[in-house]
């Protein structure tokens, strides 16, 4: 139910809104630490009206960041090609948009030092509510199980820091969430 709730919230956002947001998401991004020195960022193409990362991707590649975007496989796990720029996305299924360059596998993501996050809302310990898909899920676990610790990050607007979001055992909180207001840092 809070997932359709903040859906809804994001639908009523105008084009304008979201898109004074996603400059203002990106420029708070830039400036964290974990992004600056970062030379490969996993990261993920925004739709619709979910926080938008598009000047953000372009600015991390303009910077020689090497930016990983995630490609949907079948059984919705994600598979990893190297972003060159808007003209190279291609729309797939569920309206997403990804990279149309060789695919790196899904442990590709293993080479990330920053990875970010899609979500609709994190709470106060850092705890990430997804859309329920479980393909994130996957691949926090591939980090966990592969002793990979990058610093996790995920781009929110101001009223989806919460104070609690549903949590499950397998959840890994992010160390960021970054909202027009400002970053809010845990761990």
């Amino acid at each position: 139910m809070l997932r359709q709730e903040l859906l809804d919230m994001r639908r009523r956002l105008t084009l304008d809104d979201a898109q004074e947001a996603a400059t203002v998401l990106a420029g708070h991004a830039l400036e964290l630490p974990e992004l600056r020195k970062a030379g490969t960022v996993a990261a993920y193409v925004s739709v619709g009206r979910e926080p938008g990362t598009r000047v953000l991707l372009d600015t991390l590649r303009a910077r020689g960041v090497r930016v990983l975007l995630p490609v949907l496989l079948p059984d919705n796990d994600l598979d990893w090609a190297v972003y060159e720029g808007h003209p190279h996305l291609v729309r797939a299924g569920r309206g997403l948009l990804e990279p149309d360059g060789p695919r790196l596998g899904p442990d590709a993501v293993l080479t990330a030092d920053a990875v970010l996050l899609p979500g609709l809302a994190v709470d106060t310990l850092g705890y990430r509510l997804g859309r329920g898909g479980g393909s994130y899920d996957r691949v926090l676990a591939r980090l966990a199980h592969a002793g990979a610790e990058p610093p996790l990050v995920v781009l929110l607007y101001d009223n989806e820091f919460l104070d609690e979001v549903p949590m499950e055992a397998h959840d890994h909180p992010v160390r960021a969430a970054v909202t027009p207001a400002g970053v809010h840092r845990f761990v």
